[in-house]
């Protein structure tokens, strides 16, 4: 059985950096799971899709796929180790599902990374830490993201909170979650 990480934080607080870290230290054949849609919708964005592109060490690539396990499954020759980044942009491609089905699917994730041969590092955000939003639609997504990341944090071996490059443990080993 694989190994499950998460690494949450803010923007810019060095999640990915640490992700692609923790990746080379598997060697060679590490697949990045790109959880983005292909064509960003502004060149802010698309600056940010070639910055992470360049970050990764000649990785293979799966992005945006729906049946991320089957994917993973089907490389020859297989992982070495996935890094998933992220998991809110992963959770922005599926808004249109009800609530029940994006945790269910996530849940089913999960379960997938947990039972699979390789370790995996998930990416997510921090994004609750705001002021409540005055808009339905962004209270969902900060809700769903909360969620997705405390059954990410539970699911995971160790959870880092990431904050200006330095790296907090919340577990590590077999340990629990603080309350």
């Amino acid at each position: 059985m694989g190994r499950l990480i998460y690494l949450t934080g803010p923007v810019r607080s060095g999640k990915s950096a640490r992700a692609v870290e923790i990746g080379c230290t598997w060697g060679e054949g590490v697949v990045f799971a790109a959880t983005y849609r292909r064509d960003p919708a502004d060149a802010e964005m698309a600056a940010r899709v070639r910055r992470h592109q360049a970050e990764r060490p000649g990785w293979r690539t799966v992005e945006n796929e729906r049946d991320l396990p089957g994917a993973l499954a089907r490389l020859d020759p297989p992982p070495r180790g996935v890094v998933l980044d992220c998991l809110t942009l992963w959770l922005a491609d599926r808004l249109e599902a009800d609530d029940k089905t994006i945790l269910a699917e996530w849940d089913a994730l999960l379960a997938a990374f947990r039972t699979a041969p390789w370790p995996v590092v998930i990416v997510g955000n921090e994004i609750g830490w705001a002021p409540v939003p005055v808009e339905p639609e962004l209270r969902r997504f900060r809700d769903l993201a909360g969620w997705l990341a405390q059954r990410t944090a539970a699911a995971a071996d160790e959870a880092w909170l990431m904050v200006a490059g330095c790296a907090v443990p919340l577990k590590t080993g077999g340990d629990t979650l603080s309350s």
